[in-house]
């Protein structure tokens, strides 16, 4: 509800009088408290002239001209002027708040326009992730599958070249039987003909008896050989005697043959463990020996079998010029099986084969066995050892 301008003309005909009253000493602060309320009511400018005027009228100062009723106009003219002043005021703020909210209307607008911009690149962002999201998740799949396929197929090798080693196993062992049993038995049959022939011969020529000797001779060795032969594919002494005079019966074949000596220490449980665990620690003994022959250049070796907490352990040293660690990856791209070979036969009983060299301070093949054998088509049970391949 608008309020009327002459609710204020009382008010200000009072102070205007007061005022012209008091002249050159009048204060303007009461024009101005008037101008202020005018402002609060909600009157205009116009609605003030209005207001003026009809205090003017009641002053009669336009009608009545008397000599000083200039000045008193004068003074009348600069108390409207203060009163008019809030006007002046508030309409200057309301254009600066008028340019201010312009100003962050502008500002608004225009970060509007680049939350709108955001808010589509976001969405484009958010539907790139989903589709990368969405391809990981099948990639993740494909890699999971290729994994769960790569682990069974290692798996499968695993268990193909352990069967293989099994299947070369018995075949040297046939094979050492039929060398002992038919061939070597065969040869020793040739030498008895040939001594009752000798003795059958004793007044004939000394030619004839020389080209026997000769033939006894060549069969003695050939006999030898046969059983060198079947010692190399299977030794008979380990399936009939023991893992402990077999690797006696080696080493002492072996220091004749390369001239190096071989000091064994054991223990009388070994001969407790399974026949395969035996197999492998006669293997993997005969590898390592070959191969420091081959090339350790070593002057001494040791074969140790120490009883362990868990299980067995094999320890075979010299004191050779010794290789660094590239030498063994040097091998592994040479595909060499004697290291190869000794870790997979390791590896079939549940055991761990280590290899630790150092350059001029010899090798050391290690084998930690456990105490048993898993049954057939079990995996074995892990050597709980420290695993390392060291230089």
């Amino acid at each position: 509800m608008k309020i009327p301008p002459s609710s204020l003309s009382p008010a200000y005909l009072r102070e205007l009088r007061r005022s012209l009253k008091r002249g050159a000493a009048a204060e303007w602060e009461g024009a101005r408290r008037l101008g202020l309320r005018a402002v609060k009511m909600g009157l205009g400018a116009t609605e003030m002239v209005k207001v003026h005027e009809d205090a003017l009228t009641a002053l009669k100062l336009q009608r009545h001209r008397e000599p000083d009723s200039d000045g008193a106009l004068r003074q009348a003219g600069e108390f409207f002027a203060r009163a008019l002043a809030p006007f002046e005021e508030a309409h200057r703020g309301a254009r600066e708040t008028n340019a201010r909210l312009e100003s962050v209307v502008g500002k608004l607008s225009q970060r509007t326009v680049e939350l709108a911009a955001s808010n589509a690149e976001l969405n484009r962002e958010i539907v790139r992730r989903k589709r990368v999201e969405k391809s990981l998740r099948t990639s993740e799949t494909t890699s999971s599958q290729l994994l769960a396929k790569s682990r069974r197929m290692q798996e499968e090798l695993r268990l193909l070249s352990r069967r293989l080693l099994s299947a070369q196993e018995e075949e040297r062992k046939r094979i050492s039987r039929e060398l002992h049993d038919v061939i070597a038995q065969a040869l020793t049959g040739i030498n008895v003909r040939l001594a009752t022939l000798t003795l059958q011969n004793t007044a004939n020529a000394q030619e004839l008896h020389e080209k026997i000797s000769v033939a006894q001779r060549l069969v003695e060795k050939s006999v030898e050989i046969v059983h060198a032969f079947a010692r190399d594919l299977r030794p008979t002494v380990l399936d009939d005697l023991g893992l402990v005079p077999a690797l006696k019966s080696h080493l002492k074949s072996f220091t004749e043959q390369t001239g190096l000596p071989v000091r064994l220490t054991t223990f009388t449980g070994v001969e407790d463990l399974p026949g395969s665990s035996r197999t492998v620690l006669y293997r993997v003994a005969q590898e390592a020996l070959t191969n420091i022959s081959r090339h350790a250049k070593a002057s001494r070796a040791k074969v140790r079998i120490l009883r362990m907490d868990q299980g067995v352990r094999m320890e075979i040293s010299d004191d050779g010029r010794g290789f660094p660690a590239n030498g063994i990856a040097s091998s592994r791209r040479k595909k060499g099986l004697g290291i190869l070979g000794m870790r997979e036969r390791a590896e079939m009983v549940g055991g761990v084969f280590t290899l630790e060299s150092t350059p001029g301070k010899g090798t050391t093949v290690r084998l930690d066995l456990p105490d048993g054998y898993p049954a057939e088509g079990k995996k074995p049970a892990p050597w709980r050892g420290k695993v390392s391949l060291l230089a």
